[in-house]
């Protein structure tokens, strides 16, 4: 239908290389939407007659009941539509429908509005997430189980720490895509193709009726970047790889060797032949889906990085990385939501582990430097303990008078005094006594839970207004549609 200057017609084999109609299905409705507030704005500036918009809106209706997905000639989903409405109204009166805009600005537009829907619903996504490892966070505050640096036993700690860690990531994530939406929430209709157009439209009308909280003021920018769909990706992509660590946390933990949790089975695949198996293939499907996404950010990226200003065909290759990642990250927050709220702990061996061995190591240096030693003297002490304790094969609680004896001299320290805190410390004690800022102490467990719950409130009040906003815009875009085509 745009071939005007051309003689002929695209052959089957390069229609299907330029066209994008099997990915636009997830924009179809924005862009219907977006042409009817186009063509209501073409009305109120008299560019448009009453009869005429109501014979466009009443196509554009029925279109979008219609099935768009089947096999089309048209390149992209903008000239489907408008071919469909000029089917419906005829020429004179459907092909007045993309007076003062170009493919070039409705894109823009889809893609903004297609954006910030799936930002509030990730958004919600996250909370949903973050409430349910709040929630099981409060029930294991003394759940005591080892911290890890370099994957070897650090600290005792608590299994509500590690919960709490993985919410304040996803918060963090939550607040980059709520920061985000703001700078998405601008309407690029009416830019034109790329320098505006001499016909008298109003473009603050469109983006009133749309839901935005203003416009991309200059043409070229409004048509041609797309950096807020590179900012959208790449916070995907960080919230994308904290679940990916989140997952291999699982993976880990959810091994024989550690026994600290256990899938619910319908989190969990056998194996073809083992028939023991029980396989976390959801968790790593997650990270698999991660590197995906990544690489969707890096195509968006490679992309925009040559082009010049001004749209260019190049830009159409973005789309499938936009819906992809949207899609993935809003099934991965559903799934492992669902799988934290079904997780089996095992308190038990949790506790075990972090009674064990040399976790208390620390807390031992610690009380020497309350008996007024020099942290560095009683690090050496307690590292001493540790060798001693290893080549024993023993862990530290197990040390006896004289093997505490030979490891520290009677100058550093007294070896009865020693023996004595190191049998007062355990992972109960430990647990007790931290009590700094954002520790896995016990007492702060608990306020750093009423703390995030708090937020979690105000975070979903401020997403339920901001979603309640955009869709009374589009329900009193609809009504007025209705009302024009009475």
């Amino acid at each position: 239908m745009y071939r005007s200057r051309l003689e002929k017609n695209l052959d089957k084999h390069t229609l299907d290389y330029v066209s994008s109609i099997s990915d636009d299905s997830e924009i179809a409705l924005y862009d219907i939407i977006g042409s009817q507030a186009h063509s209501i704005m073409l009305y109120e500036n008299n560019i448009l007659s009453r009869a005429e918009v109501k014979k466009i809106l009443s196509a554009l209706e029925k279109i979008k009941k219609e099935n768009l997905s089947a096999k089309s000639s048209a390149e992209d989903i903008h000239e489907l539509i408008e071919t469909l409405v000029i089917k419906k109204t005829g020429l004179e009166v459907g092909g007045k429908m993309h007076t003062a805009r170009s493919r070039n600005d409705q894109v823009a537009l889809d893609l903004r509005m297609k954006i910030r829907d799936d930002i509030n619903v990730v958004c919600t996504c996250i909370l949903d997430m973050v409430e349910t490892l709040v929630v099981l966070a409060e029930k294991h505050t003394a759940t005591a189980m080892p911290l890890y640096t370099h994957l070897q036993q650090a600290q005792i700690g608590t299994f509500s720490h590690f919960l709490i860690s993985y919410s304040d990531a996803l918060l963090r994530d939550f607040e980059r895509l709520y920061d985000t939406f703001g700078r998405v929430n601008h309407s690029p209709l009416g830019a034109g193709p790329v320098g505006g157009t001499s016909l008298p439209i109003n473009r603050n009308s469109t983006a009133k009726m749309l839901g935005f909280s203003g416009i991309v003021e200059n043409s070229i920018d409004a048509t041609s970047n797309r950096d807020v769909v590179a900012e959208y990706v790449g916070h995907i992509a960080i919230l994308m790889t904290n679940l990916s660590r989140i997952a291999e946390d699982l993976v880990i933990w959810s091994t024989s060797e550690f026994s600290f949790v256990e899938l619910s089975d319908q989190f969990s695949s056998p194996s073809s032949v083992m028939p023991q198996k029980k396989n976390p293939d959801i968790l790593e499907l997650t990270r698999g889906k991660t590197a995906r996404v990544i690489g969707s950010l890096v195509a968006i990226l490679s992309n925009l990085k040559g082009l010049a200003s001004g749209y260019g065909r190049d830009l159409q290759e973005i789309k499938p990385s936009v819906f992809f990642s949207s899609r993935t990250a809003i099934s991965a927050l559903v799934v492992l939501n669902s799988m934290f709220a079904t997780l089996k702990v095992n308190k038990q061996k949790m506790n075990q582990i972090a009674d064990s061995g040399y976790l208390a190591a620390l807390d031992i240096a610690e009380a020497l430097v309350k008996e007024g030693l020099p942290f560095r003297s009683a690090h050496k002490i307690v590292g001493n303990l540790v060798h001693t304790a290893h080549e024993s094969k023993i862990s530290l609680s197990e040390l006896t008078t004289s093997e505490v004896a030979k490891s520290v001299s009677s100058k550093e320290f007294d070896a009865k005094k020693l023996g004595k805190i190191i049998s007062s410390i355990n992972a109960e004690s430990s647990l007790k006594n931290r009590s700094s800022l954002g520790s896995a102490g016990i007492s702060e467990q608990k306020r750093l839970i009423t703390k995030r719950k708090s937020k979690i409130k105000q975070y979903r009040n401020n997403i339920t207004r901001r979603s309640a906003q955009i869709s009374l815009a589009i329900e009193r875009l609809s009504s007025n549609v209705r009302t024009l085509c009475r």
